[in-house]
């Protein structure tokens, strides 16, 4: 009997204890669920978080959201494993543009994108050999109340026979939707391609997939462009102004409210926030109490130095989430302190935005003050230095733009080769590095310093023969070069280019002692061939040389250990120099001796053999075309390219008045007073065809230690330097 009463005891505790529990989560679930439905007369139901809802990131809860709001769409769950075919890529990356429709002629902006495909090295014009496609119908602006909107645009697709869904098709795209809404629809089912869209949000992007654009004007540079605003020289340094912003505000159709709330934070001291409610047609009839006094202060700066006088530049959303100001900002080394909540920001596959941008939410403006003015100034430094770095390397042009966007889609393809997200984000950048040289970073001149790892201690000498001889070998300029060369203690071999109409000589008739000689006579009988890669180049460094050259051993020696100081240089003896002619509206070539150079020709330099590689693999074709038919200022291209990715003037070495032997002096082409002529004209149409002048000007020399000082010639380690030095 006590049994059975212990037992009915503890059945009832514990029917106790259970009510208890669940009640209470009962109660706390039907709390929560009035707290929902309250909350849900202020918020959206996305904008909800739950417990499941909880994921490493805002993209993954909006992916998420947007596969349960449209499950019928499969290609809005595109990735490269699902809608591309990689077997297409297996024969390399190329890509085809279609023809152009004449009952649809692309606009301008857009041809810019195509010439930038079609002028570069990834085109083909045959589409069996592609491995994207590319529509020659215009989709940048699919506003359709824009003059270049193109319409029926889904009919046209389906007309084209290599269509297939849109597999492996990329479309660019900047304007989407129209008033009143702007919304991201383009007109057209993009099926499988890959969109390269501005202003484009989390919730329609596909990571992995699509890529984001920056929003650019239709007079944005086709190629070159301008270099960012800032000097080195410059930093650090804070502007007048800490936080700047000059724009539109709407005062009716869709548009930013943040705009609309920025008077609060203007103080006209260190914080100009200016606002204007003059766009559109019908501003008039829609302005508010404050209009005419914004538009009056809104007058009183100037758009450009405001930004190139402020540390902070707001970019916030307009109609849409990208803005032209991303780019005017970035370009003048201002930091963009960004209000565009769900905005994907351009190329944020591969660029690291948090080393140059402030991220900032449109709900918490009044915060932004404080939030700038608590970064220090060495990350002011950093993020004024990157700022500079994206621009130049990848937005300055619609070309660097359209290439970048490639190269991302080019490093998916090849995923066990791609890029590391450090290239990218650093000196010289991603689209200087070309991986049909190599797919290991020291191998590339500009990495090997930052590596800590140091080019090999040997050098190829390329000796560039292109008129010969007629007298006997012993007595002849390139004789003595060779014997000159072989008694460097850093030569790895000689290889001599015979361009020559004559006969090349045996290999055994010039004097190369231990160092072997490779005579290699040249089909290309341009001046190209002496840049062009060759098998037998197994060094780091090329010494290029001229074969009439009068350099000694010693030189040689020098110019070599000090390029191992600075292996991404061409490093070497004759300068010459480059500078705007008002009077002829160009430029001009002069060997004028100066204290000021920016250019050191290849006759007698050394450079990485890299360069060999940029010079005949990375060249646009009528940049080599120039080279052959004038039969001249190869060297002066080599220049261009290494300057245009380096961004750094060559170095030259002690100079002497004399570097060619006299005794042959008279038979070259450059002492012909029509050369230099040639020259300034290939120098301009190089810079057309680049779309800038790469070249920079230095007043640097190095010159060995103790060179001319009045000391005892056993002290000096270059002797033979000193002796013909003048």
């Amino acid at each position: 009997m006590q049994a059975k009463k212990r037992y009915l005891l503890l059945f009832s505790c514990c029917a106790f204890l259970s009510f208890g529990y669940f009640g209470y989560h009962h109660f706390k679930m039907q709390r929560q669920s009035k707290w929902y439905e309250h909350l849900s007369s202020y918020s959206e139901d996305s904008d909800v978080v739950h417990d499941e809802d909880i994921s490493p990131s805002p993209r993954l809860r909006h992916r998420r959201t947007s596969r349960e709001n449209d499950d019928t769409s499969a290609n809005k769950e595109c990735r490269m494993e699902m809608c591309f075919d990689f077997t297409l890529c297996e024969k390399g990356f190329k890509v085809y543009v279609y023809p152009v429709d004449d009952n649809a002629a692309p606009s301008s902006n857009y041809m810019k994108v195509l010439n930038a495909i079609q002028d570069s090295n990834y085109y083909t014009s045959d589409p069996s050999q592609a491995c994207i496609f590319v529509l020659s119908l215009d989709t940048l602006d699919r506003d359709t109340l824009s003059k270049d909107y193109i319409r029926n645009m889904p009919h046209r697709i389906q007309r084209l026979p290599l269509w297939n869904g849109g597999q492996n098709h990329i479309i660019f795209n900047l304007y989407s939707g129209t008033f009143p809404d702007y919304n991201e629809d383009l007109g057209f089912d993009v099926g499988k391609a890959i969109l390269a869209k501005a202003s484009i949000s989390y919730e329609n992007f596909r990571s992995g997939f699509d890529i984001s654009l920056p929003l650019f004007h239709k007079t944005h540079p086709e190629r070159g462009g301008d270099d960012g605003y800032l000097e080195s020289n410059k930093f650090p340094g804070t502007k007048k102004y800490l936080l700047s912003f000059k724009g539109k505000r709407y005062v009716y159709g869709i548009g930013s409210e943040t705009r609309n709330s920025l008077y609060h934070l203007h103080n006209e001291r260190d914080i100009v926030l200016l606002t204007t409610c003059k766009h559109g047609d019908s501003w008039k009839e829609y302005k508010d109490e404050r209009c005419d006094h914004d538009n009056a202060e809104y007058d009183r700066y100037d758009y450009e130095v405001l930004m190139r006088n402020s540390t902070f530049c707001l970019v916030p959303r307009g109609r849409r989430l990208g803005s032209f100001r991303f780019l005017e900002v970035l370009q003048a080394g201002c930091i963009p302190v960004l209000l565009a909540n769900g905005w994907e920001l351009p190329f944020s596959e591969v660029i690291d935005w948090s080393q140059s941008t402030i991220g900032a939410d449109e709900r918490l403006l009044l915060q932004v003050p404080d939030m700038v003015r608590s970064i220090n100034a060495s990350q002011m430094l950093h993020m004024r230095q990157q700022t500079q770095l994206m621009w130049n390397q990848y937005f300055s042009s619609v070309q660097k733009i359209v290439h970048s966007t490639l190269e991302i889609v080019a490093d998916r393809v090849r995923r066990h080769r791609s890029r590391p997200l450090s290239v990218w984000n650093s000196s010289p950048g991603a689209l200087a590095i070309n991986l049909t040289f190599s797919d290991y970073l020291p191998h590339f001149p500009f990495y090997l310093t930052s590596l800590g790892t140091t080019p090999s201690a040997r050098y190829t000498a390329v000796i560039s023969v292109s008129h010969g001889g007629t007298g006997a070998i012993h007595t002849s300029p390139l004789y003595k070069l060779v014997k000159n060369i072989a008694r460097s203690k850093f030569v790895e071999r000689i290889v001599v280019v015979w361009s020559s109409n004559q006969a090349a000589p045996t290999e055994s008739r010039l004097p190369g002692g231990s160092v072997p000689v490779h005579v290699v006579v040249s089909t290309d009988r341009s001046t190209s061939a002496r840049h062009s890669p060759h098998p037998l180049i197994t060094t780091d460094a090329v010494f290029s040389l001229d074969e009439d050259v009068s350099l000694t051993t010693d030189e040689l020696d020098f110019a070599f250990t000090v390029w191992r100081t600075f292996p991404d240089r061409i490093v070497g003896y004759p300068a010459r120099s480059h500078h705007w002619d008002d009077s002829k509206a160009g430029w001009s070539y002069t060997s004028r001796w100066t204290n000021s150079y920016s250019l050191v020709l290849t006759g007698a330099a050394v450079y990485h053999r890299y360069w060999q590689h940029v010079y005949t693999h990375q060249s646009p074709s009528g940049l080599l075309s120039t080279v052959k038919t004038t039969s001249n200022c190869d060297d002066i291209l080599m220049n261009f390219l290494v300057s245009a990715i380096t961004r750094r003037p060559p170095i030259k070495l002690t100079q002497r008045k004399q570097y060619k032997d006299n005794t042959s002096e008279a038979r070259w082409i450059w002492t012909d007073p029509t050369h230099f002529h040639q020259r300034t004209v290939c120098m301009n149409t190089f810079v057309s065809l680049i779309g800038h002048m790469p070249l920079r000007h230095s007043n640097l020399r190095l010159d060995p230690v103790l060179f001319k000082d009045k000391v005892s010639m056993q002290r000096k380690k270059y002797r033979q330097i000193e002796k013909i030095g003048s």
